[in-house]
């Protein structure tokens, strides 16, 4: 068995045309969508990170903003900052690049946004929402996860899914997103005893723990549908996955690739958030009118 590969830039490619037509409706109603990235630091991934969404923001009709500050900018200016940005109907999404330096309270930089500006699904409030099952904000790579599902029709309910990685901004999302659909979830973390024996039972296998290639062939189920989304880079600057790809291949019924399935699908997401949050805007407009 050869596993189909997961066409991550197909899919975003057909998502954001579909998502450039809502933003010029939008613009022809007068509420032009507006995103606003705020990066902090010169990392360079997250600065390539950042300027991708920037570029891709632009190509589909999306007014957006990207703010750079130096290293050592106070938490109370970002606070600051974000709190205009709160307040300014030009923008409908905020996204503050992760990681911030230590000095600054990520935590609070979080809370600062206002909820129906948090396109990654980060406050505490839209966590709560996704947890009970109404949410306002889907977290970006959950939601592409789910929509790479959705492009191969795989039949999520009464699946077995495992999840191996249990961050706040992919597996425990990732995990609730699963459930909801009506999969079965297993969430594995650092703590697992025997991971593979986990793994094996899934039918989909999400890795999203940025350790490489932690998982390998004979740890997956053959037929499976496996996501690649954790990845690190070396000293040398080479990009690693969670999933081996050749041995994985090899007994998969899908599997995603790095680079080019999920990478290319948060950023569409992204996107897809802000036109709903530009959407949503335009609507209570409507209603207060």
């Amino acid at each position: 068995m050869t596993a189909e590969i997961i066409n991550g830039n197909k899919l975003a490619q057909a998502l954001r045309a579909e998502v450039a037509e809502r933003a010029a409706q939008l613009c022809e109603q007068g509420e032009k969508p507006g995103l606003a990235v705020i990066l902090v630091g010169d990392s360079p991934a997250s600065m390539v990170y950042v300027m991708n969404k920037e570029k891709a923001s632009k190509a589909i009709g999306i007014h957006s903003v990207l703010e750079k500050y130096e290293e050592d900018l106070t938490e109370a200016a970002l606070l600051e900052r974000i709190r205009a940005l709160n307040v300014d109907p030009r923008i409908h999404g905020i996204l503050v690049q992760l990681p911030l330096p230590p000095h600054i309270n990520t935590h609070r930089v979080i809370e600062t946004i206002a909820p129906e500006k948090d396109m990654d699904c980060f406050h505490v409030v839209n966590a709560g929402m996704l947890m009970t099952g109404m949410p306002r904000i889907r977290p970006c790579t959950p939601y592409g996860v789910m929509k790479m599902l959705e492009s191969i029709q795989y039949p999520v309910v009464g699946s077995h899914a495992v999840v191996v990685g249990a961050s706040n901004i992919v597996g425990k999302p990732m995990a609730m997103m699963l459930l909801q659909a009506g999969a079965t979830v297993t969430i594995c973390n650092s703590k697992t005893r025997d991971l593979g024996h986990h793994t094996r039972l899934a039918d989909i296998l999400i890795s999203a723990t940025g350790q490489r290639h932690i998982i390998k062939g004979g740890m997956v189920k053959p037929g499976a549908v496996v996501i690649d989304v954790g990845v690190e880079r070396d000293k040398d600057g080479k990009l690693w996955s969670d999933v081996e790809f050749d041995s994985v291949r090899e007994v998969a019924g899908y599997l995603s690739p790095v680079p080019g399935g999920v990478g290319p699908m948060t950023i569409t997401m992204l996107l897809v958030n802000t036109i709903e949050a530009a959407e949503k805007a335009l609507q209570a407009k409507r209603v207060a009118s």
